[in-house]
């Protein structure tokens, strides 16, 4: 039993067994703490029994290590690190997740999502289809990648995405290389949008940073990732992003930088397009062509590096970065643009679409239109206070061959040529003497060129001499202005204002007196229109620009209908004005406006003060109006038609016939007539003979410029065609002479009826006495 209790006393309750200490110390009070309540227990009962043997004490348990000791020192530290790490990562990701959800409900739904239509644009070309100039918002057509230089493309994905092609919309290596390098310099110096991004902010956000903006950026750069081709993304790109200089698309930023096409451009140029994009307005070339050109290297380095060009290609293309870029907005095809942007809408409505103009213009024959004045204001102008220009040249059909609005675009786009209406002075005179042509007056028939009042005017001639009786002919070749007011007086204003509006002139005219002398303002273009019906043979010549309107696809808009003008004067009417306009130019006030070789007719026009000079003129291939002065109408020092005009009409001429076979005016710019003054018969050019022998006349159809209109308009009976012109009125006579019209014989002009002795109209026809006044006429006597 002892061995027993012992045993017994040697276990707790719980059945475990308490091992003895073995340590040979007494156990101290402490040890205490090491037992369970069972063994406290069964020690207390020994005690109390007075046993001699001490109790085995159980061995004291093994303490187990604090935790921390199980994780300290660098691994856990590390440990610690990526635990908290992770953690953090998550919340990021969660709060991430729920920027973009709550930014992304904020956009339209992606079903609606749709490329925005890129402005439309409008191609303008000349004759020979080559580029005048591309207007609308962007500035330049849309190309394919095919189509615009290969070098455009590599340029601006080696400097501004070189991961174009492998990234999904969004770069994070790059974007995480443009974080460091940005960190290392200490400043922004590279950017982390791919292409994508940059052209998803360009199409459908604003340029404001902000994260909302930035997510969105994110998602469209997605979306356009899904939904279209590398090829496809990178041509958009390039079609609409900005260039600087308001240009748009790397189309219009290589007419704008260099004059030409994108799809003429070289290396060179194409290394200064894609450093442009960093900073269009600052890297310019036309503002600061060294930055330009050291950013272009930059380029050239970077398209190397990704294996794009060799090293003797860069070298190349150093050669080849223009220095300076050229002035954009200079150049007089900048006015033929603006005159076919005002005249496009009434034409085709509004342009919606990308659209092709062809126009009339010959841009040789405008750049020495434009040369021409330059070349005359530069060498005279200045000393003779003449500070502006302006030129228009047109064809026989009215198509508008040379426009020069004004000496330099890029100073003023006020169009003169078009806009600005002037006294045209004495080139007015022309229909004042087609209408006493029509009214029965020939080019021999007399004036008395003396002073004359009518009413409160006194018109007097430019040399303020007189030079008594005179032909027609002559008064007109000498441009004399006391002549050109009776003639008005035997007309009628009237009759005169109807010829000229039917010969082309558009422009209000007041019916009275002073008209002789062309007071009533006029446009250049729509006097030197209605001069063409001389050139031509008798047509009416509308001036036009525009020739056809087409779409890109090739779609025809417009096309113009001016193939068959009406006839405005007869053929005799029209071959005796050439004669009368050629002595302008062989012996009278317009003789600096002589072309060797070649018959031409025109007429000078100076108004008052010098403040306007004019001439005005035609061979058989061209009518040029040329008009010289000053914006703010400041008299010059004595410039006449005669003078700058004359020089520069002459210039530009010569230069547009150079290698043209001369070719006679129509009628052959000859008067055939028997002594006393009365036309006969007349030429046709080259002298031609009827088979009868004798010579054609003005009645029968000539071999003549105009019959070659004809036939250009169409061919065919011209009489059945065109409304019958007015022709020569036979002269009324009293038995003493041609009867003015009935309403100035019945006084319907008696504000105008001169009050002494000036002279009257008169043919040498000794079958006709002579009268020697108007007065006489007008009052029967």
């Amino acid at each position: 039993m002892g061995c027993d209790r012992s045993a017994m006393a040697g276990r707790g309750r719980s059945g475990d067994r308490i091992e003895p200490s073995f340590s040979g110390r007494p156990a101290r009070d402490d040890d205490e703490f090491s037992l369970d309540a069972d063994d406290r227990i069964a020690r207390s009962r020994s005690t109390r029994r007075g046993s001699s043997k001490p109790p085995e004490r159980p061995a004291p348990r093994r303490r187990r290590e604090p935790r921390e000791r199980e994780g300290g020192g660098l691994f856990g530290f590390v440990r610690r690190v990526i635990y908290w790490c992770v953690v953090l990562f998550i919340w990021a990701g969660i709060g991430v997740a729920g920027l973009v959800v709550y930014y992304g409900s904020r956009m339209p739904s992606a079903s609606t999502w749709a490329i925005p239509e890129r402005p439309p644009n409008v191609k303008i070309t000349a004759v020979d289809g080559s580029v005048i100039a591309n207007r609308g918002a962007t500035g330049g057509e849309a190309l394919s990648l095919e189509n615009m230089s290969p070098y455009i493309p590599e340029a601006v994905i080696a400097i501004e995405d070189r991961r174009f092609y492998s990234h999904f919309g969004v770069d994070p290596l790059g974007l995480g290389r443009a974080v460091v390098t940005n960190f290392t310099a200490g400043h922004m110096v590279q950017g982390g949008s791919t292409l994508t991004q940059q052209l998803a902010k360009n199409l459908f956000l604003s340029p404001e940073r902000t994260l909302e903006r930035k997510v969105q950026e994110v998602l469209l750069s997605l979306w356009l990732e899904q939904k279209y081709t590398k090829d496809q993304i990178l041509a958009m790109y390039l079609n609409r992003v900005f260039f600087g200089s308001n240009a748009y698309g790397v189309e219009a930023a290589s007419r704008r930088y260099f004059n030409k096409s994108a799809r003429d451009v070289n290396l060179g140029e194409a290394a200064v397009l894609a450093g442009l994009l960093k900073a269009p307005s600052r890297l310019s070339p036309a503002r600061d062509a060294d930055a330009a050109n050291a950013r272009a290297q930059l380029v050239l380095a970077a398209m190397r590096e990704q294996g794009f060009i060799t090293d003797s290609e860069v070298k190349t293309a150093m050669s080849q970065t223009p220095a300076s870029a050229k002035s954009y907005w200079s150049g007089a095809g900048h006015y033929v643009a603006d005159m076919v942007m005002d005249e496009l809408p009434g034409l085709i409505g509004d342009v919606k679409e990308d659209v092709i103009v062809d126009t009339t213009i010959d841009k040789s024959l405008e750049k020495k239109a434009e040369q021409s004045l330059v070349d005359v204001l530069d060498k005279e102008g200045g000393k003779l206070d003449a500070s502006q220009a302006a030129l228009v040249s047109i064809d026989g059909t009215g198509a508008i061959r040379a426009l020069v609005g004004g000496r330099d675009y890029a100073t003023s786009q006020f169009n003169r040529a078009v806009k600005a209406k002037r006294q045209p002075g004495s080139s007015f005179k022309p229909f004042v003497y087609a209408a006493a042509l029509e009214k029965g007056l020939t080019p021999f028939s007399v004036f008395n060129d003396a002073p004359i009042r009518i009413g409160d005017w006194t018109p007097e001639n430019y040399e303020k001499k007189y030079n008594g009786e005179v032909t027609l002919a002559t008064a007109l070749a000498k441009s004399l202005n006391t002549v050109a007011a009776q003639l008005v007086m035997y007309d009628g204003p009237d009759q005169v204002i109807k010829l000229a509006h039917r010969l082309g002139i558009e422009s209000e005219l007041q019916p009275n007196a002073s008209i002789a002398l062309g007071t009533s303002e006029v446009s250049l273009m729509e006097l030197t229109a209605s001069y063409a019906a001389f050139m031509n043979g008798g047509y009416k010549a509308t001036p036009h620009v525009i020739r056809r309107v087409t779409t890109a696809e090739g779609k025809v808009l417009y096309e113009n209908t001016y193939d068959s003008p009406p006839r405005v004067l007869s053929e005799q009417i029209v071959a005796e004005m050439d004669a009368m306009m050629m002595g302008v130019i062989d012996s009278g006030t317009g003789k600096s406006a002589k072309i060797p070789g070649w018959q031409a007719a025109g007429k000078t026009g100076t108004t008052q003060n010098s403040r306007d000079a004019l001439f005005v003129g035609f061979t058989s291939n061209l009518t040029t109006g040329v008009w010289f002065g000053n914006d703010d109408g400041k008299p010059m020092k004595k410039v006449t038609g005669g003078g700058l005009p004359a020089k520069a009409w002459k210039e530009f001429m010569i230069a547009a016939h150079k290698g043209l076979s001369p070719a006679p005016l129509f009628g052959n710019g000859q008067l055939i007539g028997d002594p006393n003054g009365q036309p006969m018969a007349q030429t046709a050019p080259g002298g031609g003979q009827s088979g009868s022998g004798q010579p054609t006349t003005a009645e029968a159809p000539p071999s003549t410029i105009g019959g070659i209109i004809s036939g250009v308009f169409g061919g065919g009976d011209s009489a059945n065609r065109y409304p019958q012109a007015p022709v020569r009125q036979q002269s009324a006579t009293s038995g003493n002479g041609p009867v003015p019209p009935a309403d100035v014989a019945e006084g319907g002009y008696d504000s105008m009826v001169p009050p002494g002795d000036v002279g009257g109209p008169q043919s040498t026809s000794s079958v006709q006495p002579r009268r020697t006044t108007l007065l006489d006429l007008i009052m029967g006597q």
